[in-house]
């Protein structure tokens, strides 16, 4: 166990022991439920963490989800008489049902839309468990809720609060293990950057349900320990403050593992003191989301992880990593089908309007070549690269990526096919560090189900190491070993280039789509990038780029594919596409055009290797 790991779980089992002695120090039980209720709000905001902070999904009806939990084990042990534990079992997965049901039509809109449909699910919910009487039986409530129970003795209150102690342990661990490794890495990714994450083999939208089903759990096991615990459940205990109450302790938490836990405690605390006087509980309530959202955007957990960093650095240890690795190497895969070529488009047409930037191109990538796309601004390159990578469906064509048709494929699934992408507006995981965003490219690659990734033992932990290793690799081919653990957004702008193409590249593509990798980088990091794409041509990948540095063109392209006002108007091989009329004439204007309106009058369109014009 490293260093780091050890002094975590010595803190973890210092903090669980004083937190259990505290049952055995006072008998008084107003100060064992406030215990209790911190570890039932922790659990709850648990899983809501995994939804809010780290996928960036805002939810308001998570009130709903509580109530689905604590009216199943109300039902089944009064109605049917069902186990105890059984019911508190089965109220976590009929939450997770439910947060199913939600989330499929509800992620597929965003941001305000988003959190009204999840506070109508909230209303919903409270008015049916309120006007339902023959079920729910409304403010009347449900009683004789059967409580957990050991050797057929019912839970005492302290040991309620041990249960729930072990509970909290439990999750926390697990949310641990989960948040720092693949399904951790994507969730923030989706968070950061959808199209970033689709580029690299995350489905978005499959973990945006994942995040919500994770939280909806959690919200329903709270709901179960709050029904057995009273023995009694009713509609005052689900309104719209509990959700909001959920979610102020999740963002005043803050964006960590560790954020649930600070904003339980506190606000825990703080509702307590103030649970005789409702109205100032409310604006307070009102006043601290406020501040969670704008005056301290990282939470409790950022605070305190800034002034640890600052007067405590020994607090957060460096991750420690190996050293002298081998050099990276491709994965073998199929690359072209029997006539040669990897990809192929036919009558690829895509319109906005009355603008159309993609007008029936046909294009072919053979395997092996570097191919560059280039064209005036506004020819339409960007579009074609979006419609080859998924991200944009052409109205009509065709296109035939290692023998299957693509078109209509998700952005993720193209991606896990083979094909890689970096893009025009640097698309990067800024606020993971350089390590972590080579390892979001490894997604697809690292085979470490969510049951395993859950535990973080055995296969999952094998997966992680070999993750890092491999990402140290491919760091050390493009020279980025030693910014390993900084912080991507941190990076100078031609290293976040280079960046993002090792992230590419760590799909293992046997396409790479490059969109102007050389924008904004000076003389010495263009030749430099030369250099870095005839060793990606060596190893066995493929490249289309789009460039408009007509030098690094001349000097990596084996086949140049020429595109003006959305047509294809001339390839071949770059001495070719030099001397070809059509293409000096949309670059350089007619005689009878003014030269001075054209952004490459001065590109250089015939330019040797080494940038001297002819």
């Amino acid at each position: 166990m490293m260093n780091g790991e050890l002094k975590h779980y010595s803190w973890l089992v210092v903090v669980a022991a004083l937190a259990a002695a505290v049952p055995l120090m006072t008998s008084n039980d107003f100060y064992l439920r406030v215990l209790f209720l911190i570890g039932v709000n922790y659990i709850a905001a648990s899983g809501l963490n995994v939804l809010v902070n780290y996928t960036g999904q805002k939810s308001l009806g998570h009130a709903g989800l509580f109530a689905v939990g604590a009216y199943t084990v109300a039902l089944l042990t009064t109605r049917w008489a069902w186990n105890p534990w059984a019911a508190f079992a089965m109220a976590g997965v009929m939450a997770a049902i439910f947060g199913v049901i939600i989330a499929l039509p509800a992620l597929r809109v965003k941001g305000p839309a988003l959190a009204m449909v999840t506070i109508g699910f909230g209303i919903v919910v409270e008015k049916i468990v309120s006007e339902w009487q023959d079920v729910f039986a409304g403010q009347q409530g449900i009683y004789g809720v059967i409580p957990l129970k050991i050797g057929g003795q019912m839970f005492s209150t302290k040991q309620w609060v041990w249960f729930v102690l072990i509970l909290c342990v439990a999750l926390h661990v697990m949310f641990r293990y989960l948040l720092r490794g693949r399904f951790g890495r994507a969730f923030l990714a989706v968070n950061t950057a959808e199209v970033a994450a689709e580029s690299v083999g995350v489905s978005v939208y499959k973990f945006k349900v994942l995040a919500f089903v994770i939280s909806a759990f959690t919200c329903g096991i709270a709901g179960a320990l709050i029904a057995q615990q009273n023995q009694y459940i009713n509609s005052d205990f689900i309104n719209f403050n509990l959700s909001i109450f959920f979610l102020l302790v999740v963002l005043f938490g803050g964006n960590s593992v560790y954020g649930p836990l600070l904003g339980a405690v506190v606000l825990t605390l703080l509702d307590s003191m103030l649970s005789r006087w409702p109205d100032v509980q409310h604006f307070t309530y009102g006043a601290l989301l406020l501040f969670a959202l704008y005056a301290m955007p990282n939470g409790l957990a950022g605070f305190v992880r800034k002034l640890a960093r600052q007067f405590a650095p020994g607090l957060i240890p460096k991750e420690p990593l190996p050293q002298n690795l081998p050099a990276w190497q491709l994965k073998p895969a199929a690359g072209a089908s029997d006539t040669g070529i990897l990809l192929k488009g036919d009558g690829l047409y895509k319109a906005y309007g009355g603008v159309v930037p993609t007008n029936n191109v046909d294009i072919q990538i053979r395997p092996g070549h570097v191919h560059s796309l280039i064209g005036p601004n506004g020819a339409g390159k960007t579009t074609l690269l979006n419609i080859l990578s998924g991200i944009v469906t052409p109205e009509r064509g065709s296109i035939v990526f290692a023998g299957r048709e693509i078109v209509g494929v998700s952005p993720n699934k193209i991606a896990r096919m083979g094909l890689g992408r970096t893009f025009q507006n640097l698309r990067l995981f800024s606020d993971m560090t350089v390590l972590d965003n080579v390892k979001v490219g490894l997604h697809s690659h690292i085979h470490a189900g969510f049951l395993a990734s859950l535990i973080g033992v055995g296969k999952a932990q094998k997966a992680e190491q070999g993750a890092r290793d491999e990402a140290l690799q491919i760091l050390e081919r493009l020279n980025l070993r030693d910014k390993a653990l900084e912080i991507a957004g941190n990076l100078p702008y031609g290293l976040q280039r280079r960046l993002e193409l090792a992230r590419a590249l760590a799909t293992h593509p046997k396409l790479l789509l490059l969109d102007e990798p050389a924008a904004g980088l000076n003389p010495q990091e263009t030749q430099e990038l030369i250099q870095v794409i005839a060793r990606i041509r060596d190893i066995g990948i493929t490249v289309l780029l789009i460039e408009h540095h007509m030098d690094l063109v001349m000097a990596v392209s084996d086949h140049v594919i020429v595109l003006d006002y959305g047509q294809k108007i001339a390839e071949g091989t770059p001495a070719e596409v030099q001397n070809n009329p059509r293409v000096i004439a949309a670059y350089l204007g007619t005689e009878d055009e003014d030269e001075g309106d054209d952004d490459y009058a001065g590109a250089g369109l015939n330019a040797t290797p080494g940038g001297q014009h002819v």
